[in-house]
């Protein structure tokens, strides 16, 4: 395993807006199949918060047989969006 270590900015919001989490590795670009560890982020904020910040992770290059999965499954994981639907009940 390839271990590299980068600095990351994590931006976390939990909002009646919007609720979401995003790390975003500084410096390098992840691939399919790539892992990546945040260290020192929050687990959990209080409704109502925003929490910006920067710090340290850890990205785990994936090897070639890895890269190669990832990218033959997410067609699957993909095409399993479609069959997600809203249908009327009937009611008699």
């Amino acid at each position: 395993m390839r271990r590299i270590e980068v600095t990351c900015m994590v931006d976390i919001e939990q909002t009646a807006e919007s609720l979401h989490a995003h790390a975003i590795p500084e410096g390098i670009e992840i691939r399919p199949g790539d892992k990546v560890l945040v260290h020192g982020a929050p687990v959990r904020i209080g409704f109502g918060e925003r929490v910006s910040m920067q710090c340290s992770a850890t990205v785990i290059r994936a090897n070639v047989f890895e890269r190669m999965w990832t990218h033959a499954t997410s067609f699957l994981e993909f095409t399993a969006l479609y069959e997600v639907g809203f249908e009327r009940r009937e009611t008699t």
